[in-house]
């Protein structure tokens, strides 16, 4: 199976919790993607379009994917842990979230993911599930997933970051450990055991301070 194919079984059923008047938000990116971020639930505009974060919170990760150097349609694959709204963009019950497990299992074993990103607790919550985000962001968690070795770096969701200067500081700081992560990775032919959240040029630098 493909991710296509499993796109299309998704849209297909009509068994899950949430699916019933809710345009289908399944994912958007590329399919071999170095890097799978995975976020809470699609809201209103996600709702309306079809497709994850693309209201105010999308646009600020979606910018911020693009000042680290990152490509959409090569590098990154995006989603959610539940893919259709939830009424009201209220919190997905333990119960939605399992329902919607499987298909995001298939993704990751699907996309073979190197590192992969949580945005806010329900998504950190599905590798770490003790864990608190103020604990943890920007710190590099090495899970095992079918077998395979993932570099997991949980994150602040974009939308905790619209509500502060702090975590908004915090939410790009985690952006520069990213982009570092990743050229350590093209220099070095591996991921590194940590996360350093020094700017490596200027222009990084002034970008992530405006």
């Amino acid at each position: 199976m493909d991710l296509k194919t499993l796109e299309l079984k998704f849209k297909q059923d009509t068994s899950l919790p949430l699916a019933a008047g809710h345009r289908p938000v399944f994912g958007e990116g590329s399919p071999t993607a170095k890097i799978l971020a995975i976020g809470e639930a699609p809201g209103f505009y996600e709702d309306q379009q079809g497709r994850p974060f693309v209201g105010r919170s999308g646009q600020l990760l979606r910018k911020l994917l693009r000042e680290v150097g990152l490509d959409l349609q090569r590098d990154i694959y995006i989603t959610n842990v539940v893919k259709h709204r939830p009424p009201e963009n209220r919190d997905p019950t333990p119960e939605e979230i399992e329902a919607y497990k499987p298909y995001l299992d298939a993704q990751i074993r699907l996309i073979k993911p190197k590192i992969i990103i949580t945005l806010g607790r329900f998504s950190m919550n599905k590798f770490l599930p003790k864990a608190k985000i103020s604990q943890v962001h920007g710190i590099a968690h090495w899970i095992t997933f079918d077998g395979r070795k993932i570099l997991l770096i949980p994150m602040y969701h974009p939308a905790a970051a619209l509500r502060g200067t702090r975590v908004m500081n915090l939410f790009k700081a985690d952006f520069i450990k990213l982009k570092n992560a990743l050229d350590y990775f093209e220099t070095m032919g591996e991921l590194p055991t940590e996360l350093d959240d020094t700017p490596s040029s200027s222009r990084q630098q002034l970008s992530f301070i405006d």
